[in-house]
């Protein structure tokens, strides 16, 4: 006796696909839980932005003096290596999504990224141990309280955003060529990369800068 192939169902697969792009629409860069994520992380780092402008306008002075003692040609470098940073996540991107994309190319462009990524970390670990082996801590005043928390809060994003980045440079070692999937991939931790860096330049135009 044949069997009926159509009475036993194939297990579903569970691995979710990436959305199929059509000619001419407009979409969204990357995958939308990570926009959510990022949605998120946005007003996250709005809230501490207002609660340090406002106690700014309360303690002009001690703002002023703790400015005073910032390195502004290490942020200013920092600065840059994010910029860079995002320019090499955005290559990335522009590699992925052309036809016949070559992974091997796409991988140099995300670890450009967290080359500069990782000299970001290193030179920001310095700024640290320096000011706290000047004396200074969240204990000193208000505006050290906000110096530490923002800057290292940004800190731990750099690190996640680099897990991200590595994360799918790892997974594109496994593919002969990329196609929508990987393109997926890409746009989605770049997403988040730019997310990063956006907050640094905000930061450190309010930390650093605005008087």
């Amino acid at each position: 006796m044949q069997s009926d192939a159509r009475s036993t169902p194939l297990p579903p697969d569970t691995t979710p696909p990436a959305p199929r792009r059509i000619p001419g629409e407009r979409n969204i860069p990357g995958d939308m839980a990570m926009w959510i994520f990022i949605m998120i992380e946005l007003a996250v780092f709005g809230f501490f932005f207002g609660a340090y402008a406002w106690s700014r306008a309360k303690q002009p002075e001690v703002f002023l003096q703790g400015q005073a003692q910032l390195d502004l040609t290490l942020a200013l470098i920092n600065t840059v290596l994010l910029i860079l940073g995002s320019a090499a996540a955005a290559w990335a991107v522009s590699l992925a999504t052309r036809p016949q994309a070559q992974p091997a190319q796409v991988r140099k462009a995300l670890m450009t990224a967290l080359a500069f990524g990782a000299g970001f970390l290193m030179l920001k670990m310095t700024d640290f141990v320096v000011k706290l082996n000047a004396g200074y801590d969240m204990a000193t005043d208000d505006y050290w309280m906000f110096y530490f928390s923002l800057t290292f809060f940004h800190y731990l994003h750099v690190i996640l955003g680099m897990v991200f980045i590595g994360m799918v440079w790892v997974r594109l070692r496994s593919v002969a060529s990329c196609g929508e999937e990987q393109a997926y991939w890409v746009e989605t931790v770049a997403s988040y990369w730019h997310m990063v860096d956006l907050v640094w330049l905000v930061l450190f135009a309010l930390v650093y800068i605005a008087h």
